[in-house]
């Protein structure tokens, strides 16, 4: 043998030898690539399962604090229109002249009336003096007291919602 045969066996000896080095590398490399991309598939899977239970959580407190306002909501409507018919069958009366708005008087000492101080078996003032309003105040009156009534259902409901939302 030549020394040139013997330089090209022994170069590809080497060649050979660094092909089979870089094959088993490569399957080395190739089985923790693996491995790694095993790990990584797990910790995906987990972190997605951990998000998908809190935002299933976060919308089941969604939906529970909307049925409870939508409950609320009912009763402060039905609160609301139970004062309306209240309101308007008052009205109706007053009109009608079923029911007549009065004040009390205030006594005069130089009067001489004895009056009881204590009230009357029905619980009515025991000759106290009386004077009836005008219808038309009367109605002013009522209307004011509407608003007043409407306002604070109003206000109610809007408490009970900043009580539901902000705890």
């Amino acid at each position: 043998m030549t020394p040139g045969q013997i330089l090209c066996a022994i170069l590809l000896a080497l060649a050979i030898g660094f092909g089979a080095a870089w094959q088993v590398q490569d399957w080395r490399m190739g089985e923790k690539l693996a491995e790694q991309g095993g790990l990584f598939e797990k910790q995906l899977a987990a972190i997605s399962n951990k998000a998908s239970s809190q935002a299933q959580a976060e919308q089941d407190k969604r939906l529970a604090l909307e049925q409870k306002l939508a409950g609320q909501d009912q009763q402060h409507s039905k609160e609301l229109s139970d004062a309306q018919r209240n309101q308007a069958r008052l009205r109706d009366r007053l009109a009608t002249a079923d029911v007549r708005l009065s004040v009390l008087l205030a006594e005069d000492p130089a009067s001489g009336c004895n009056v009881p101080t204590t009230p009357g078996a029905v619980g009515v003032v025991h000759a106290a003096r009386r004077a009836q309003l005008d219808p038309a105040h009367a109605q002013r009156i009522i209307a004011i007291t509407d608003d007043g009534d409407n306002a604070i259902i109003a206000l109610r409901a809007c408490q009970a919602y900043v009580r539901a939302v902000a705890p």
